[in-house]
Protein backbone atom coordinates (compact mmCIF):
# COMPACT_ATOMS: atom_id res chain seq x y z
CA UNK A 1 0.00 0.00 0.00
CA UNK A 2 1.42 3.38 -1.02
CA UNK A 3 2.22 5.74 1.84
CA UNK A 4 0.01 8.81 2.18
CA UNK A 5 1.62 12.03 0.92
CA UNK A 6 1.76 14.60 3.71
CA UNK A 7 1.61 18.40 3.91
CA UNK A 8 4.19 20.20 6.05
CA UNK A 9 4.72 23.68 7.46
CA UNK A 10 8.14 24.72 8.79
CA UNK A 11 8.80 27.25 11.57
CA UNK A 12 12.47 28.29 11.45
CA UNK A 13 14.60 30.31 13.84
CA UNK A 14 16.31 32.92 11.67
CA UNK A 15 19.34 33.63 13.89
CA UNK A 16 22.44 32.53 11.97
CA UNK A 17 22.25 30.33 8.88
CA UNK A 18 22.26 26.86 10.46
CA UNK A 19 18.54 26.34 11.00
CA UNK A 20 17.82 27.72 7.54
CA UNK A 21 20.19 25.34 5.73
CA UNK A 22 18.73 22.47 7.77
CA UNK A 23 15.25 23.47 6.61
CA UNK A 24 16.39 23.55 2.97
CA UNK A 25 17.94 20.09 3.27
CA UNK A 26 14.82 18.62 4.85
CA UNK A 27 12.62 20.27 2.25
CA UNK A 28 14.60 18.49 -0.49
CA UNK A 29 14.22 15.13 1.29
CA UNK A 30 10.46 15.57 1.61
CA UNK A 31 10.20 16.65 -2.02
CA UNK A 32 12.04 13.54 -3.23
CA UNK A 33 9.56 11.41 -1.24
CA UNK A 34 6.57 13.19 -2.82
CA UNK A 35 5.51 15.21 0.25
CA UNK A 36 4.58 18.92 0.13
CA UNK A 37 6.07 21.88 1.99
CA UNK A 38 3.21 24.39 1.97
CA UNK A 39 4.80 27.34 3.75
CA UNK A 40 7.81 28.41 5.83
CA UNK A 41 7.53 30.87 8.73
CA UNK A 42 10.83 32.46 9.82
CA UNK A 43 11.29 34.08 13.21
CA UNK A 44 13.79 36.90 12.80
CA UNK A 45 15.17 39.94 14.59
CA UNK A 46 15.70 43.52 13.42
CA UNK A 47 19.49 43.07 13.46
CA UNK A 48 19.52 40.34 10.79
CA UNK A 49 18.06 40.00 7.32
CA UNK A 50 16.93 36.66 5.95
CA UNK A 51 19.66 35.78 3.39
CA UNK A 52 18.66 35.65 -0.26
CA UNK A 53 19.82 32.04 -0.67
CA UNK A 54 17.05 30.91 1.69
CA UNK A 55 14.30 32.35 -0.52
CA UNK A 56 15.92 30.80 -3.60
CA UNK A 57 16.41 27.32 -2.16
CA UNK A 58 13.33 26.77 0.00
CA UNK A 59 11.06 27.04 -3.08
CA UNK A 60 7.82 27.87 -1.30
CA UNK A 61 6.07 30.80 0.39
CA UNK A 62 8.19 32.43 3.12
CA UNK A 63 6.54 34.55 5.82
CA UNK A 64 8.67 36.34 8.43
CA UNK A 65 7.68 37.48 11.90
CA UNK A 66 9.64 39.03 14.74
CA UNK A 67 10.70 36.51 17.37
CA UNK A 68 12.74 36.79 20.62
CA UNK A 69 16.46 37.02 19.99
CA UNK A 70 19.84 37.75 21.54
CA UNK A 71 21.15 41.14 22.65
CA UNK A 72 24.88 41.68 22.05
CA UNK A 73 27.33 44.18 23.51
CA UNK A 74 28.19 47.45 21.73
CA UNK A 75 31.05 45.76 19.87
CA UNK A 76 28.68 43.17 18.38
CA UNK A 77 30.56 40.31 20.01
CA UNK A 78 29.38 38.98 23.36
CA UNK A 79 25.85 37.75 24.01
CA UNK A 80 24.41 39.55 27.05
CA UNK A 81 22.13 37.16 28.91
CA UNK A 82 20.22 39.45 31.27
CA UNK A 83 19.69 42.29 28.73
CA UNK A 84 18.45 39.58 26.36
CA UNK A 85 15.91 38.38 28.94
CA UNK A 86 14.72 41.87 29.97
CA UNK A 87 14.44 43.22 26.42
CA UNK A 88 12.46 40.21 25.26
CA UNK A 89 10.20 40.27 28.33
CA UNK A 90 9.32 43.92 27.60
CA UNK A 91 7.99 42.82 24.22
CA UNK A 92 6.11 39.72 25.37
CA UNK A 93 2.74 41.10 24.27
CA UNK A 94 4.07 41.97 20.83
CA UNK A 95 5.69 38.56 20.38
CA UNK A 96 2.54 36.71 21.46
CA UNK A 97 0.51 38.74 18.98
CA UNK A 98 2.80 37.36 16.26
CA UNK A 99 1.44 33.89 17.00
CA UNK A 100 -1.54 34.98 14.91
CA UNK A 101 0.78 35.09 11.87
CA UNK A 102 1.59 31.41 12.42
CA UNK A 103 -2.02 30.47 13.12
CA UNK A 104 -3.30 32.18 9.98
CA UNK A 105 -1.01 30.06 7.78
CA UNK A 106 -1.74 26.85 9.68
CA UNK A 107 -5.47 27.40 9.14
CA UNK A 108 -4.93 28.30 5.48
CA UNK A 109 -2.87 25.20 4.61
CA UNK A 110 -4.15 22.69 7.20
CA UNK A 111 -0.83 20.73 7.36
CA UNK A 112 -0.42 17.17 8.62
CA UNK A 113 2.89 18.03 10.30
CA UNK A 114 4.38 21.25 11.72
CA UNK A 115 8.17 21.17 12.10
CA UNK A 116 9.90 23.70 14.33
CA UNK A 117 13.60 24.39 13.85
CA UNK A 118 14.13 25.77 17.37
CA UNK A 119 12.04 28.95 17.23
CA UNK A 120 10.70 29.98 20.65
CA UNK A 121 7.38 31.30 19.33
CA UNK A 122 6.85 28.00 17.55
CA UNK A 123 6.79 26.33 20.96
CA UNK A 124 4.35 28.84 22.38
CA UNK A 125 2.14 28.44 19.33
CA UNK A 126 1.96 24.69 19.99
CA UNK A 127 1.20 25.29 23.69
CA UNK A 128 -1.43 28.01 23.34
CA UNK A 129 -3.14 27.17 20.03
CA UNK A 130 -2.89 23.36 20.25
CA UNK A 131 -2.92 22.68 16.49
CA UNK A 132 -4.30 19.31 15.39
CA UNK A 133 -1.24 18.74 13.16
CA UNK A 134 1.57 16.60 14.55
CA UNK A 135 4.23 18.91 16.06
CA UNK A 136 7.89 17.81 15.73
CA UNK A 137 11.04 19.73 16.71
CA UNK A 138 14.47 19.48 15.06
CA UNK A 139 17.80 20.86 16.26
CA UNK A 140 21.16 20.06 17.81
CA UNK A 141 19.90 21.77 20.98
CA UNK A 142 17.51 18.89 21.76
CA UNK A 143 20.54 16.73 22.55
CA UNK A 144 21.00 19.04 25.57
CA UNK A 145 18.03 17.24 27.14
CA UNK A 146 19.83 13.89 26.71
CA UNK A 147 21.36 12.44 29.92
CA UNK A 148 24.63 11.58 28.12
CA UNK A 149 25.23 15.11 26.80
CA UNK A 150 28.32 16.81 28.30
CA UNK A 151 28.02 20.42 29.50
CA UNK A 152 30.65 23.02 30.46
CA UNK A 153 31.55 22.59 34.11
CA UNK A 154 30.40 25.03 36.81
CA UNK A 155 27.75 26.70 34.64
CA UNK A 156 24.58 25.30 36.17
CA UNK A 157 22.55 28.51 35.79
CA UNK A 158 23.31 28.71 32.07
CA UNK A 159 22.58 24.98 31.70
CA UNK A 160 19.17 25.35 33.35
CA UNK A 161 18.32 28.40 31.22
CA UNK A 162 19.20 26.75 27.89
CA UNK A 163 17.31 23.59 28.85
CA UNK A 164 14.26 25.66 29.81
CA UNK A 165 14.42 27.46 26.46
CA UNK A 166 14.78 24.12 24.66
CA UNK A 167 11.73 22.74 26.47
CA UNK A 168 9.82 25.94 25.63
CA UNK A 169 10.48 25.57 21.89
CA UNK A 170 9.09 22.03 22.04
CA UNK A 171 5.91 22.33 24.12
CA UNK A 172 3.54 19.43 23.23
CA UNK A 173 6.02 18.02 20.68
CA UNK A 174 5.42 14.42 19.68
CA UNK A 175 9.15 14.05 18.96
CA UNK A 176 12.38 15.96 19.50
CA UNK A 177 14.90 15.06 16.80
CA UNK A 178 18.36 15.83 18.20
CA UNK A 179 20.93 16.44 15.45
CA UNK A 180 24.18 14.83 16.57
CA UNK A 181 27.82 14.74 15.42
CA UNK A 182 27.81 10.99 16.15
CA UNK A 183 25.36 8.14 16.87
CA UNK A 184 23.94 8.00 20.42
CA UNK A 185 21.14 6.05 22.07
CA UNK A 186 17.66 7.56 21.90
CA UNK A 187 16.19 8.95 25.13
CA UNK A 188 12.54 8.10 24.66
CA UNK A 189 11.42 9.28 28.10
CA UNK A 190 11.83 12.85 26.80
CA UNK A 191 10.80 11.88 23.24
CA UNK A 192 14.37 12.42 22.00
CA UNK A 193 15.44 10.58 18.85
CA UNK A 194 19.12 10.98 17.89
CA UNK A 195 19.57 11.65 14.16
CA UNK A 196 22.39 12.73 11.82
CA UNK A 197 22.92 16.39 10.87
CA UNK A 198 20.97 17.84 7.95
CA UNK A 199 23.61 18.95 5.44
CA UNK A 200 22.75 20.83 2.27
CA UNK A 201 22.90 18.90 -1.00
CA UNK A 202 25.71 20.95 -2.52
CA UNK A 203 28.27 19.59 -0.06
CA UNK A 204 27.86 16.01 -1.32
CA UNK A 205 29.31 16.91 -4.74
CA UNK A 206 32.46 18.59 -3.38
CA UNK A 207 35.91 17.05 -3.79
CA UNK A 208 38.00 18.75 -1.08
CA UNK A 209 41.46 20.18 -1.78
CA UNK A 210 44.09 22.02 0.24
CA UNK A 211 45.19 25.41 -1.12
CA UNK A 212 47.02 26.53 2.03
CA UNK A 213 44.76 29.16 3.54
CA UNK A 214 42.65 29.31 6.70
CA UNK A 215 38.91 29.96 6.47
CA UNK A 216 37.03 31.79 9.25
CA UNK A 217 33.31 32.29 9.83
CA UNK A 218 31.78 34.48 12.53
CA UNK A 219 28.10 35.22 13.22
CA UNK A 220 28.85 38.37 15.22
CA UNK A 221 30.94 40.76 13.14
CA UNK A 222 32.70 42.29 16.16
CA UNK A 223 35.07 39.32 16.16
CA UNK A 224 36.45 40.53 12.84
CA UNK A 225 38.44 43.17 14.71
CA UNK A 226 40.09 40.45 16.82
CA UNK A 227 41.11 38.53 13.71
CA UNK A 228 42.49 41.65 12.00
CA UNK A 229 44.52 42.48 15.10
CA UNK A 230 45.91 38.92 15.31
CA UNK A 231 46.76 38.89 11.62
CA UNK A 232 48.77 42.11 11.86
CA UNK A 233 51.47 39.99 13.54
CA UNK A 234 50.96 37.01 11.23
CA UNK A 235 50.73 38.52 7.75
CA UNK A 236 52.40 35.58 6.04
CA UNK A 237 49.30 33.42 6.69
CA UNK A 238 46.64 33.62 3.99
CA UNK A 239 43.25 34.12 5.65
CA UNK A 240 39.69 34.37 4.24
CA UNK A 241 36.83 35.39 6.54
CA UNK A 242 33.04 35.48 6.16
CA UNK A 243 30.82 37.88 8.12
CA UNK A 244 27.66 39.97 7.76
CA UNK A 245 28.92 43.38 8.90
CA UNK A 246 26.75 46.18 7.56
CA UNK A 247 28.30 49.14 5.73
CA UNK A 248 31.42 47.26 4.61
CA UNK A 249 32.09 46.31 0.98
CA UNK A 250 32.42 42.71 -0.12
CA UNK A 251 36.02 41.47 -0.40
CA UNK A 252 37.21 43.97 2.20
CA UNK A 253 41.03 43.82 2.55
CA UNK A 254 42.32 45.54 5.72
CA UNK A 255 45.91 44.57 4.78
CA UNK A 256 47.75 41.94 2.74
CA UNK A 257 46.76 38.25 2.88
CA UNK A 258 43.44 38.76 4.70
CA UNK A 259 40.06 39.22 3.00
CA UNK A 260 36.57 39.61 4.47
CA UNK A 261 33.68 38.33 2.34
CA UNK A 262 29.97 38.96 2.71
CA UNK A 263 27.98 35.86 3.60
CA UNK A 264 27.25 33.88 0.43
CA UNK A 265 26.48 30.18 0.64
CA UNK A 266 28.01 29.18 -2.72
CA UNK A 267 31.21 31.18 -2.28
CA UNK A 268 31.55 30.01 1.33
CA UNK A 269 31.41 26.36 0.28
CA UNK A 270 34.02 26.96 -2.40
CA UNK A 271 36.39 28.35 0.22
CA UNK A 272 35.52 25.50 2.59
CA UNK A 273 36.39 23.04 -0.17
CA UNK A 274 39.88 24.53 -0.59
CA UNK A 275 40.95 25.57 2.92
CA UNK A 276 43.54 23.79 5.04
CA UNK A 277 41.67 24.53 8.28
CA UNK A 278 38.52 26.23 9.51
CA UNK A 279 37.95 28.71 12.38
CA UNK A 280 34.36 29.02 13.58
CA UNK A 281 32.35 30.61 16.38
CA UNK A 282 31.14 27.05 17.13
CA UNK A 283 27.94 27.08 15.12
CA UNK A 284 26.76 23.50 14.65
CA UNK A 285 26.14 23.54 10.89
CA UNK A 286 29.49 24.86 9.71
CA UNK A 287 31.35 22.42 11.99
CA UNK A 288 29.42 19.54 10.38
CA UNK A 289 30.33 20.74 6.89
CA UNK A 290 34.00 20.91 7.83
CA UNK A 291 33.88 17.40 9.33
CA UNK A 292 32.21 16.01 6.20
CA UNK A 293 35.00 17.49 4.06
CA UNK A 294 37.73 16.36 6.45
CA UNK A 295 38.77 19.90 7.44
CA UNK A 296 40.29 20.46 10.91
CA UNK A 297 38.30 22.96 12.99
CA UNK A 298 39.14 25.44 15.74
CA UNK A 299 36.02 26.55 17.59
CA UNK A 300 35.83 29.89 19.42
CA UNK A 301 32.42 30.02 21.15
CA UNK A 302 30.75 33.44 21.04
CA UNK A 303 31.19 35.04 24.45
CA UNK A 304 28.06 34.58 26.53
CA UNK A 305 26.50 32.02 24.17
CA UNK A 306 26.30 28.85 26.24
CA UNK A 307 24.97 26.77 23.34
CA UNK A 308 28.20 27.35 21.41
CA UNK A 309 30.30 26.34 24.41
CA UNK A 310 28.30 23.08 24.42
CA UNK A 311 28.80 22.67 20.66
CA UNK A 312 32.56 23.07 21.06
CA UNK A 313 32.78 20.41 23.79
CA UNK A 314 30.63 18.00 21.78
CA UNK A 315 32.59 18.62 18.56
CA UNK A 316 35.98 18.08 20.24
CA UNK A 317 34.56 14.86 21.72
CA UNK A 318 33.60 13.88 18.15
CA UNK A 319 37.17 14.58 16.88
CA UNK A 320 36.29 17.66 14.80
CA UNK A 321 39.32 19.59 16.09
CA UNK A 322 40.15 21.91 19.00
CA UNK A 323 38.50 24.75 20.92
CA UNK A 324 39.85 28.11 22.06
CA UNK A 325 38.65 31.10 24.06
CA UNK A 326 40.10 33.62 21.60
CA UNK A 327 40.87 33.96 17.90
CA UNK A 328 44.52 32.95 18.22
CA UNK A 329 44.73 31.14 14.88
CA UNK A 330 48.29 30.04 15.68
CA UNK A 331 46.71 27.28 17.79
CA UNK A 332 44.98 25.86 14.72
CA UNK A 333 48.12 26.11 12.59
CA UNK A 334 50.06 24.18 15.27
CA UNK A 335 47.28 21.58 15.48
CA UNK A 336 46.96 20.86 11.74
CA UNK A 337 49.78 18.24 11.48
CA UNK A 338 48.25 16.25 14.37
CA UNK A 339 44.64 16.18 13.18
CA UNK A 340 43.05 12.76 12.59
CA UNK A 341 40.24 13.13 10.08
CA UNK A 342 36.90 11.43 10.85
CA UNK A 343 35.63 12.04 7.33
CA UNK A 344 34.85 8.35 6.66
CA UNK A 345 33.02 7.68 9.95
CA UNK A 346 31.12 10.97 9.81
CA UNK A 347 30.19 10.41 6.16
CA UNK A 348 28.73 7.01 7.04
CA UNK A 349 26.55 8.64 9.74
CA UNK A 350 25.38 11.32 7.30
CA UNK A 351 24.46 8.66 4.72
CA UNK A 352 21.74 7.41 7.08
CA UNK A 353 20.05 10.80 7.38
CA UNK A 354 17.38 10.69 4.67
CA UNK A 355 16.06 7.25 5.59
CA UNK A 356 15.95 8.15 9.30
CA UNK A 357 14.23 11.50 8.83
CA UNK A 358 11.54 10.19 6.48
CA UNK A 359 10.80 7.40 8.95
CA UNK A 360 10.55 9.73 11.95
CA UNK A 361 8.50 12.41 10.17
CA UNK A 362 6.02 10.25 8.26
CA UNK A 363 5.43 7.06 10.28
Amino acid sequence: MEQKKLKFIFIVQGEGRGHMTQAISLRDMLDRAGHTLSCVLVGKSKRREIPSFFFEKIKTEVISFESPNFVTDKKGKAIQIFPTITENLKRTGFFLSNLKVIDKKVKEYNPDVIINFYDLLGGFYSLLYKPKAKYICIGHQYLMLHPDFEFPKQKMVERIMVQLNTHATSFRASKRLGLSFRPMKDFLRDKIKVVPPLLRNEIFDILPENKNFILAYMVNSGYGEDIIKWHESNKSLNLHCFWDKAGVDDNFVPHENITFHKLNDKIFLDYMKNCSGFVSTAGFESICEAMYLGKPVMMVPTEGQFEQECNAIDAVKSHAGISSKEFDISKLVDYLPNHRSVKTEFGGWIDQAEKMFLKELTE
